[in-house]
């Protein structure tokens, strides 16, 4: 199963005085990156609120700044999972070349008992889609 990267609109308001996507958008594209991946591989009827996850860690490196009229789309990988979280890895390209690299650490919650939970069999093998082999 191939994924189709997270295509993102750059607005006016992601922008800087110096015209460059602000370093904290970057946490929103990488955000709507993970919801456009768990809704293919997990399905709109997925309960989040039984086997949520939380966000716990984000790491970014800028590399190249992102402008107003570019088209970004942004790939996620699986870096490594345990029982009860699960570390993702993105890459921002703009056309072939790649301009940010980041990862999230997200832990499995349950807010129904308001409780740290084990990774969903089922969330494990779809995640388990995006493992890179390197």
């Amino acid at each position: 199963m191939s994924i189709k990267p997270a295509e993102i609109q750059v607005r006016f308001a992601d922008l800087d005085v110096l015209g460059h996507v602000n370093n904290s958008i970057y946490l929103s594209y990488f955000e709507m990156t993970r919801v456009h991946y768990f809704k293919e591989l997990l399905g709109e009827s997925w309960d989040w609120k039984k086997n949520g996850v939380l966000l716990v860690r984000n790491e970014i490196d800028y590399l190249e700044p992102i402008l107003l009229h570019q088209k970004p789309s942004i790939s996620m990988y699986l870096i490594e999972i345990g029982n009860k979280s699960f570390k993702l890895g993105y890459e921002i390209f703009v056309e072939e070349k790649i301009h940010t690299k980041g990862c999230s650490v997200m832990v499995c919650f349950d807010s129904v008992t308001n409780q740290t939970s084990s990774v969903p069999i089922e969330m494990k093998k779809a995640l388990n889609i995006l493992k890179r082999n390197l």
